[in-house]
Order: C-alpha cells, then structure tokens, then sequence
C-alpha cells in the first residue's frame, strides 16, 4: 500500500527555520518512500510571490519528492485573523488529504495540529494525527509578556492544547525535560528516546536537528581554514546565529562580546542573522566596539553558514530564562557543534545544560555580570584551546542532533508506528 502524508507548517516556505528543519525532515520522510504533501501558510500570497519564484520552489521541493501547496497566511495576531487561518486552512487540508489519501496529517505546533485535527472530522478512513509539540507554546506568549494565564487567548490556547493531547495519535517533543511535563505518565517503548502513553500512544523526543554533511567539508580543512577566507587570522572570534530580540538576549551578547574584546583586543564578534541588525548593533557601539574592525553583522544561507562559522571558537546561545524554554530545542545548539565551536549558553534551555557539560563542549552561564561573564569567557576558550574539542563538538553533534542517523530515522519510525505499516 502506498504511503502518503501531510505534514501542516503554520510558517511560510521562506523562513530560514522552515528550510533547515521542516523541509529537511519531510525530505527524509519522502527518501523513506512516503509521499509527502508539504502545506505552508504565505504572507501576501499569492501577490509577494512572483510565478518564476513559485515555480522554482515547487519544482525545487517536487526534486526532493514534496508536493508543496501554498495557503494564505492572515498578518494579524487577532482571533478573528487566527479563526480565519485555521478555518480556510481546514478545507485546504480537507481536500488534500482526501484526494491524496493521505494516511498521516503531521501538525507542527499547535496552531497547524488544530488545523490537522479539524480536517480530519469525519473523513473517511480517517487519518492519523501527529502532534508535533514544538515547545509550551501557550506559555511562551506568557513569558514573553503578550499574554497573562487570566488572557482569553491564553485559555483559548490551553483548551485547545488539552483537546490536541486527548484526540492525537502520536507525539514530537523537543526535549527530554518537557517530556517530562507533558506527559508525566509515559513509560520507556522500543527504540532511543522512544516512549508510550498508557493508552498506548507512542510519544518521541526529537530535538532540533542538522545535515551534518553541510559541515563536512569544513571540518576537514580546519578553523584557520575558515579564518583565513573571513579574514580573521589570528583573531578569537565569538559567533552568533539567529533571530536577535525577543527572546534573544541583545544586550547581555553585547556585554559577553564587550568583556571578550577587553580581554582581548583582537576579539572579533560574528553575528549571522536574519534580523534587523539595529538591535545588536547599537549596544556593541555603546560598549565602544567599531563595525568591520571589531565585529561584523550578515544574513547568510545555510550552505554558507556552515563554511563560515567555524572561524569561531565559541559562539553564544542566550535566550531569556523562563518556564516555557524548558520544552526548547534551539537549531542553534545543532549548529554550533556540527561547526566544533565551543558553545557558552545561559542556563535552563531545553536538555542543553546536562548535553554541554557531560560531554565537554559547553559552558554554563548563569548571570551577566562583568565577572561572571569573564569568567565563563576564560573556561570557554580554555576549553576550545584543547586539541580535540572540534572533533569532540562534531562527535557530539552527530550522537545527539544528526538528522540522517538521529531526526529523520527517529520521524520515520513513529510514521510507520501510527499509521500501523
């Protein structure tokens, strides 16, 4: 019997995180011979998007073996905005899952599970429902600050929650530690990191995951490789990568990169990111560092990123401490090692403390004060200047992050699992 699936991203197909974790993990499904039907939410479709440009990305995605379908997405935060999305959404994946006769509809978070769950009313046979968690989404809104727990959303947000764990078949979380929360009831199944529900439900703890291979030919040259195409022999260089704001802590990545270049002049911060760089680059000028000479700020594409950052010996994930990122897994993390930087993290994100300091390739901050900072800064290059951290890192990365021997082997089992073939 042939196997079909849907999988539901409430993103748009451009987005980097969209590209580097959703695309790549339906492909693997797609190469483990499952017909994979990719449905994402555009802003501005179809007008934002010219027809060669839809063209290509569908026959890119076509190459891949996803059938991508395209879905207008509401630029509002409004309930009736969300209500229309989810609705429209619903019919949408209605009828791609009826004519395709798909056997799995995958949602990703909880506003496209809910979409999932609707299209499914009713059809017959009906499919089966993945709930890929992605994280306490309805507490992320709290402890960013947009919501409180008394918020209509909030309850809104909850009440659905608790109908997607109650009528799912299966489900993706992130981290071990959310695991945990979630679902307090579940017993070790067949398989790593592989778990059931005492109705039977299987429950899979998948992080974010990278392509290594996207790494390999950099590691084989070496960091002064990398340095030496960027300009930055003899420099130490501290990276970042990713969205800055919100839960990206700004200023306490300029303070780390302020104490660095006191350290040591020759410092060098390098930023990719896909934000506007205001935000990063004022406070670095503030603390007196000067664009081009002291640090250098750029969007760049996977491919590229993973040539270029391993010029940096350590490189930072600083994401605001709270409740919700306990169930957070960031790429980020993946990526870093997958480039053998050493990674200095602030405390409480997802399993990222035990998976940095058992295995030697990280260091834990707990506050941004100058000395506290100082002194993380000493252990990171400290530990980056021994002579196998790289490898170490890259080992690390390959046990706990692959997506062809960890991510996508880990997606096509519970596939297989709950749509019973």
């Amino acid at each position: 019997m042939a196997k079909s699936a849907l999988y539901i991203c409430y993103f748009g197909v451009r987005e980097p995180l969209v590209q580097s974790q959703v695309v790549a993990y339906v492909r693997e499904l797609a190469k483990a011979g499952w017909a994979m039907h990719l449905l994402t939410f555009e802003p501005g479709w179809p007008d934002s998007f010219p027809e060669e440009e839809r063209d290509a990305r569908r026959e890119a995605l076509a190459q891949q073996g996803i059938t991508w379908h395209a879905h207008p997405y509401t630029q509002s935060h409004g309930l009736a905005a969300k209500a229309k999305d989810i609705l429209t959404g619903m019919l949408k994946a209605r009828r791609i899952a009826r004519e395709n006769k798909v056997q799995v509809v995958h949602g990703r978070a909880h506003v496209a599970t809910t979409i999932a769950l609707l299209s499914t009313l009713f059809l017959r046979p009906k499919p089966k429902i993945l709930f890929d968690v992605r994280g306490f989404n309805p507490e992320e809104y709290v402890d960013a600050g947009r919501w409180t727990t008394r918020s209509l959303k909030f309850r809104l947000l909850k009440m659905a929650e608790r109908w997607l764990l109650r009528r799912s078949s299966g489900f993706v979380i992130l981290t071990e530690a959310g695991r945990k929360i979630m679902f307090p009831k579940a017993v070790p199944d067949t398989g790593p990191e592989a778990w059931r529900l005492p109705d039977g439900r299987p429950v899979q703890v998948i992080p974010c995951c990278v392509d290594m291979s996207r790494f390999d030919a950099v590691s084989a040259t070496g960091r002064e490789s990398a340095k030496a195409a960027q300009n930055l022999q003899g420099r130490p260089v501290v990276a970042y990568v990713g969205a800055l704001g919100g839960w990206y802590l700004d200023d306490e990545m300029a303070r780390i990169w302020t104490v660095a270049r006191r350290m040591d002049p020759a410092s060098f911060a390098l930023i990719f990111t896909q934000s506007p760089p205001a935000g990063i680059r004022e406070p670095l000028e503030a603390g007196g560092a000067v664009a081009g000479n002291d640090f250098h700020i750029e969007k760049v594409p996977p491919a590229e990123l993973a040539v270029r950052l391993p010029a940096a010996e350590i490189a930072l994930s600083i994401i605001k401490p709270s409740f919700s990122k306990i169930a957070s897994s960031p790429t980020k993390l993946a990526e870093y090692l997958a480039a053998g930087c050493v990674v200095l993290s602030s405390r409480g994100i997802g399993d990222g403390d035990a998976q940095l300091v058992d295995h030697r390739v990280g260091v834990i901050l707990d506050t941004f004060d100058e000395a506290s900072i100082e002194t993380a800064l000493k252990q990171a290059f400290a530990l980056a200047a021994e002579p196998d951290t790289p490898d170490r890192c890259s080992r690390t990365a390959r046990e706990l992050f692959d997506l062809n021997t960890v991510g996508g082997p880990r997606y096509r089992a519970l596939y297989e699992r709950i749509a019973g073939v």
